[in-house]
């Protein structure tokens, strides 16, 4: 093996990539408590919620390619303080997530943690459009996602989707929820053309 020095600003996104794949082993806890005994990861999650955030920010006239951005980065503080179920939260403090952020990008070179930690305080603030789009993307995730562990079979969801659903501020995101909430999670699979 031969001896090399490491470039630091590079090895510091490695490190922080390396972090963030613990989004892809970390379970959605809250699911557990419904029965889901191996639900989704927070990865899992996030992915859907960015995608779901660009298709509604597209009909809110809003910027597709922020809201998904603001989507992917929206639970990624989860590698430090883990998925905490709501039932939980009461008996612990609120972690801030602008700070974990913080602490998470500290050793990022300057542009990779600035535009990781304004994502973050942007999402949080809901002070634009791509915010809320984003955030009833979250929201119309947990949606969808109890429905499906409805259609599987799990009894216990309903709480999930009816907070789910009353969450939701943007026009189009209630459309959607509404959709799903008459329709089926396998609906898409009826309508594929092979």
């Amino acid at each position: 093996m031969t001896d090399h020095v490491t470039d630091p600003e590079a090895a510091s996104v490695a490190n922080f990539a390396h972090e963030m794949g613990v989004l892809k082993r970390l379970r959605r806890a809250g699911w557990w408590q419904a029965g889901v005994r191996d639900p989704e990861s927070v990865a899992e999650h996030s992915l859907r919620v960015a995608q779901l955030a660009a298709l509604i920010a597209a009909e809110e006239g809003a910027d597709p390619a922020r809201a998904a951005y603001l989507g992917l980065w929206h639970d990624s503080q989860e590698t430090r303080i883990t998925d905490l179920p709501h039932s939980a939260r009461p008996y612990l403090g609120k972690a801030n997530n602008e700070t974990i952020t913080r602490d998470q990008v500290a050793y990022l070179p300057d542009a990779a943690a600035k535009t990781v930690s304004e994502a973050v305080v942007e999402y949080e603030a809901q002070g634009t459009l791509e915010a809320r789009c984003a955030k009833d993307a979250d929201k119309l995730e947990c949606l969808l996602q109890a429905l499906e562990y409805r259609a599987a079979g799990h009894q216990y969801v309903q709480k999930w989707i009816d907070s789910s659903r009353a969450g939701l501020g943007t026009t189009f995101a209630a459309r959607v929820a509404d959709a799903a909430l008459t329709g089926s999670p396998m609906a898409w699979h009826d309508q594929a053309q092979p």
